[in-house]
C-alpha cells in the first residue's frame, strides 16, 4: 500500500532529476553540434616525414624525404579540399575522415602494382560488388605485364584505359567528392605521386526488385512499379522514353545523409522558365536530412499550409512517362519508390493512368465517376446534417418520417452521432493499413460491419446514418490520388461543422471558402484550377476524354515548347488508298 501511495505522490510533485556522473560545458567552443574537424593534413605530413628521416615503417613504402615549401604545399591544397600526391597523406587522411579504426565496415586494401608503385584501395563493406574488385581490379593492377607498355604520360589515364576492366571508371581530385562516391558504393584506388584518385563503379548493395504497383494498380496496363534504388528508377524511365532529348540531371538534397535527386524532363518540350525555377527550389533546401520524395516535397511546394497536394507523387513508370511528355518535371529521389511531377492541376489528381489505356467512352465515364465520388466524400455528411436539422421541409414526408423514427432511441444529436461514425470509420480504415498483410483486409471488413450492426442495435446511431457514413467511405476509396483523398477526408470534417452550425449557408459558406483557396493555389506558378479558373485552351484531356486520335495538343498549363502532340491526322491509314470501309483484306 505505501508503494502505490508513493507511486502516485510521484506523479504530482516534482522532484528534481538525480545529478548525473558528467557536465555538458555550455560555454565549450567546439559545442556538441559541431562536426568532427577535417585532419591537420600539416600535422600527417611532418609526423611521415619524421617517419622517413628515422627510417621507420620501411617495409611498406619507399618513400623520398618531403621538403618543408612541399609540406606547405600539401597541406594548403589539402585544406582546400585537392588530393595530395603523397600516398601516406591520403591514407592517413581517409582514416581520420572516416574515423578508422572506430567505423569497422569501411575497408582499406593496401597494394603493390606490380613495380609501378603502391596504392590501396578505399570501400565501404556491404554497398560494393565483390567480385568486381576481386576479378577485375585487384588483379589487373597486381599484374606487371600490365604496365610494361606504361613509359610517360598520365599514370592514372593508363590505368583507366589499359589496366582496369570495368565499364564505369572515373577520376576525380577533390576530396569531398571522393568521400561522397565511396559512401555511395564506388570504390576508390589511391596511387602514390598521383593527385588524382580513380572512382570505380561497385555498386552491389541489395535491393528490392520490380514489383507490381501497390497504390495505383489498375487492369489494364503496365504492372511495373518505380523502386527504392534511384538508378533502378531512371532505367525504368528510360526504357519508357527512349528519346535523346530526354535530360537526367544529378543534384544533392541533404547535407547529411547527402541523398540523391534526379531532375528529368525533356529538352524541347519543357518550358525553360519551369525549369529552373525547379533547380532554383531544390538547389536552395539547406537541411541535413532528406529520406524521400514526401519530405522533398514540403520543401519546394508553394503553399505549405494547403490542404490541396501541389506535387503529383507516382510509382508507376508509364504514368511518369505521360508526365514528361506533357511537358512536366520529373524528380526522383533514392529511398522512395515514388517520382513527383511538377506543375499539376486539381484535374490531374482525379485521372487515372488506366485512362489513356481504354477507350475514350470508358475513360470518360471512370472520370466522372471519381468526380461523383470526391464530390460526395465531401459533402454528403455535411448536407446530411444540414437536412435534418435545419431544412427538414426538403425532405420527402415518407423518408423524413423514416428517419424521425429510426432515430427514436438514440441518445446522441446528429452532430454527435456523425462524428463518431466517421471517427470509428476512419480508425478502422488507418488499422486496416498498418495491420500486416491479410489481417488488415479482414480487420476492415469485419470491423465495419460488427461495428455497425452493433451500433444500431445498441440504439448509439441510427440505420440512415450507417448508410451516408458507408456511401461516404466508399466514395472516398475511388480517389486514385492518395494525398488528394487525405485533403478530402480532412475537409470532410470542416464541412461537416459548418453544415452543424448553419445548415445549407454553412455548406455554402465552405463551398465558397474552398473554391477561394483553390483558386488562389499555384503549383510552380500554374494556376491549381486551370484551365477552368483561369480560363485557357481546355484541350481534350481534362475531365471528358476525347478520343486519342483528336488528342493533338498538349496540356496548355505546362506551356510546354512543343504544344503538338502528334500530327494533324493521327489516323493516317484513313487518307490511304484504302479508304473507310476497306474490306480487301477479308
Amino acid at each position: 500500500m505505501g508503494m502505490i501511495i508513493k507511486g502516485v505522490k510521484n506523479l504530482f510533485i516534482y522532484k528534481e532529476p538525480d545529478k548525473q556522473p558528467f557536465e555538458l560545458l555550455e560555454k565549450d567552443e567546439e559545442g556538441v553540434n559541431q562536426q568532427t574537424p577535417i585532419p591537420d593534413i600539416e600535422e600527417i605530413s611532418n609526423q611521415y616525414n619524421k617517419d622517413n628521416k628515422s627510417g621507420g615503417d620501411q617495409k611498406k613504402y619507399k618513400r623520398t624525404p618531403v621538403k618543408v615549401g612541399e609540406i606547405k604545399t600539401t597541406a594548403d591544397s589539402q585544406e582546400k579540399g585537392v588530393l595530395s600526391d603523397q600516398l601516406l597523406v591520403n591514407l592517413e587522411y581517409m582514416k581520420q575522415r572516416f574515423n578508422l579504426p572506430l567505423n569497422q565496415d569501411v575497408v582499406i586494401r593496401e597494394f603493390n602494382m606490380g613495380n609501378s608503385g603502391n596504392a590501396f584501395l578505399m570501400f565501404i563493406d556491404g554497398m560494393i560488388d565483390n567480385s568486381i574488385i576481386n576479378q577485375f581490379v585487384i588483379p589487373q593492377l597486381s599484374d606487371t605485364k600490365n604496365f610494361t607498355n606504361y613509359k610517360d604520360g598520365n599514370f592514372v589515364d593508363y590505368i583507366i584505359r589499359n589496366v582496369i576492366s570495368v565499364n564505369q571508371v572515373t577520376k576525380s581530385n577533390n576530396l569531398d567528392d571522393i568521400t561522397v562516391d565511396v559512401l555511395r558504393g564506388m570504390t576508390a584506388l589511391f596511387v602514390d605521386g598521383e593527385k588524382e584518385c580513380i572512382l570505380i563503379g561497385s555498386i552491389g548493395f541489395e535491393k528490392r526488385s520490380i514489383d507490381k504497383p501497390l497504390t495505383e494498380s489498375i487492369i489494364q496496363g503496365s504492372q511495373e512499379a518505380f523502386t527504392e534504388d534511384l538508378k533502378t528508377n531512371l532505367s525504368l524511365l528510360r526504357r519508357s522514353v527512349k528519346n535523346e532529348n530526354f535530360i537526367i540531371e544529378m543534384t544533392q538534397v541533404s547535407k547529411t545523409n547527402r541523398a540523391s535527386c534526379a531532375i528529368a524532363y525533356l529538352k524541347g518540350i519543357a518550358n525553360p522558365r519551369l525549369l529552373d525555377e525547379v533547380k532554383r527550389r531544390v538547389n536552395s533546401i539547406d537541411t541535413d536530412l532528406i529520406l524521400g520524395g514526401g519530405m522533398l516535397e514540403q520543401l519546394i511546394e508553394d503553399s505549405t499550409f494547403m490542404l490541396f497536394p501541389q506535387i503529383m507523387q507516382t510509382e508507376r513508370p508509364d504514368r511518369a512517362a505521360s508526365f514528361l511528355l506533357e511537358g512536366k518535371v520529373l524528380l526522383i529521389t533514392e529511398g522512395t519508390p515514388f517520382v513527383m511531377a511538377v506543375p499539376i492541376t486539381l484535374f490531374h489528381l482525379l485521372h487515372s493512368s488506366e485512362d489513356s489505356l481504354l477507350r475514350w467512352e470508358y475513360g470518360t465515364f471512370l472520370r466522372l465517376i471519381r468526380l461523383i465520388g470526391v464530390l460526395t466524400a465531401l459533402f454528403l455528411p455535411g448536407l446530411y446534417i444540414a437536412l435534418t436539422q435545419y431544412h427538414h421541409e426538403m425532405i420527402p414526408t415518407q423518408l423524413l418520417l423514416s428517419i424521425v423514427k429510426s432515430r427514436l432511441s438514440v441518445p446522441f444529436p446528429v452532430f454527435i452521432e456523425i462524428l463518431m461514425l466517421e471517427i470509428s470509420f476512419e480508425l478502422i480504415r488507418e488499422g486496416g493499413i498498418r495491420v500486416p498483410g491479410v489481417i488488415g483486409n479482414t480487420l476492415g471488413i469485419v470491423g465495419a460491419l460488427i461495428l455497425g450492426q452493433a451500433a444500431v442495435a445498441a440504439g448509439f446511431v441510427s440505420p440512415a446514418l450507417i448508410i451516408i457514413v458507408a456511401v461516404t467511405g466508399i466514395s472516398s476509396f475511388v480517389i486514385p490520388t492518395y494525398s488528394l483523398s487525405l485533403s478530402i477526408r480532412i475537409l470532410r470534417f470542416i464541412v461537416l461543422i459548418f453544415g452543424a452550425v448553419a445548415g445549407f449557408y454553412g455548406v455554402s459558406l465552405a463551398i465558397i471558402g474552398l473554391a477561394l483557396v483553390a483558386t488562389n493555389m499555384k503549383s510552380f506558378g500554374v494556376p491549381f484550377l486551370s484551365p477552368i479558373a483561369p480560363k485557357a485552351v481546355t484541350g481534350h484531356d481534362v475531365i471528358i476524354r476525347y478520343p486519342t486520335w483528336e488528342q493533338e495538343k498538349r496540356p496548355d498549363a505546362t506551356n510546354a515548347l512543343n504544344q503538338s502532340r502528334q500530327g494533324p491526322q493521327a489516323r493516317g491509314w484513313k487518307k490511304s488508298k484504302g479508304g473507310d470501309n476497306n474490306d480487301k483484306g477479308r
